[in-house]
């Protein structure tokens, strides 16, 4: 943040993001929000804490590894706990000490960087305990995801819906999380998930090992995980030995699935590019003839936002879908398909349309769920409840 920018603004505030992964991972919504929200606040988005066997046993790969804060663009920095707040399950005084030490540090660098309120931003319901341990002006739960993870459906936990209660802004991303979950807490937002508009829709060179692969070509741009109807793809490489499959992306959790994607990797026509950072996503995106979100239809993926559709959108390709919730949102550009008839006659219908006209056409519906749009939205409601609280001079947990 810089001096023109804290002239125009009353208080400066600063973010603790408590995040489930590292900043170097896979990156998914909270790395697209809180990159951007740190253009208008300082945000420390806080590496989860390493198992204390890690920092304190010769030999291992972070052993005696120094707490340190690393700031990887402006407005925007790292926190590593390293060995002085490691992670221990039991006792859970101990536990809730060391978290409380991590909590109290962040909060400390964000002050001597001259922030004067504190909004704790958790994004996901195991950090609840946080509004307990350390001092802060407002909070914010974002759920982009049904945490139950389960293909049956389950009601809200207790533990959860309390966490909804108790924070300042609830934020959800899916039209069926907020039918679940937004009744819970007045002030709660639909934030649906974006795309980086700009590198999505400028054109990219296309990259040398997906040059490789002949047309036509069927892409999935993502993790490759248990949620995608493996089998599917399976039969319709097989049925299709003359479209070649295109999977860029690492491979996760398959569990039950190993079979399948085994038989995936054995086939000529299906090629796995594997994992590829992120700012090289859009060029192959960009250079496939149709994009695929085969998920399953289950409890689970009727609460998913899929990061890859609005992606898909922006590069002007045809896109065709499984019919999960979020998805028949833009039924209108993505044509849905359940059977196996239907999947290989939508393909071929996509292989046939006019791009040009198409390809506007998508653009347009994805350049309104920018990223820079969304981020602008939360940091909006962040600031309506950071606002009542400097009014009221309240802080909470003055235990922090």
């Amino acid at each position: 943040m810089n001096d023109a920018d804290t002239a125009k603004t009353p208080t400066r505030v600063g973010v603790i993001a408590l995040v489930p992964d590292a900043w170097k991972s896979v990156w998914m919504s909270r790395h697209q929000i809180l990159s951007r929200l740190a253009g208008s606040f300082d945000v420390v988005w806080v590496n989860p804490a390493g198992n204390w066997r890690e920092h304190w046993l010769p030999g291992r790969s972070r052993f005696l590894e120094p707490h340190r804060f690393a700031e990887v663009a402006p407005g925007l920095s790292v926190m590593t706990s390293g060995r002085r707040w490691p992670q221990i399950f039991r006792p859970a005084w101990l536990q809730s000490w060391l978290t409380r030490g991590r909590l109290r540090a962040a909060r400390r660098y964000l002050i001597q960087r001259g922030m004067q309120q504190i909004v704790l931003y958790l994004w996901q319901p195991e950090f609840a305990a946080a509004l307990d341990l350390v001092e802060h002006d407002a909070s914010c739960y974002h759920i982009d995801d049904e945490y139950s993870f389960s293909d049956v459906e389950l009601p809200n936990p207790e533990q959860e819906m309390k966490l909804i209660r108790r924070v300042d802004q609830v934020i959800v991303h899916s039209i069926r999380l907020m039918e679940k979950k937004g009744t819970i807490n007045p002030n709660t937002a639909l934030v649906p998930n974006g795309v980086d508009y700009e590198a999505f829709a400028s054109s990219r060179a296309e990259p040398s090992d997906l040059a490789c692969v002949p047309r036509p070509r069927i892409g999935y741009v993502g993790v490759i995980k248990k949620q995608l109807d493996l089998t599917l793809l399976l039969r319709l490489a097989r049925a299709r030995s003359d479209w070649n499959f295109v999977m860029v992306g690492p491979i996760g959790t398959v569990t039950g699935k190993e079979q399948a994607l085994a038989g995936l990797q054995a086939l000529p026509n299906v090629h796995f590019l594997g994992e590829k950072p992120v700012e090289a996503l859009s060029a192959y995106t960009q250079h496939m003839d149709v994009c695929v979100m085969c998920y399953e239809m289950n409890d689970y993926t009727k609460y998913i936002y899929p990061l890859k559709l609005h992606e898909y959108l922006a590069s002007g390709r045809p896109v065709v879908a499984t019919p999960i919730d979020s998805v028949v949102e833009h039924g209108d550009l993505v044509t849905l398909a359940q059977t196996d008839s239907e999947w290989i006659a939508a393909i071929e219908q996509a292989l046939l349309q006019q791009e040009d006209i198409q390809r506007r056409t998508r653009q347009d519906r994805a350049r309104a769920y920018d990223w820079n749009k969304l981020a602008a939205r939360v940091g909006a409601l962040i600031l309506q409840r950071v606002a009542p609280a400097a009014d009221l001079g309240r802080k909470h947990n003055r235990g922090g």
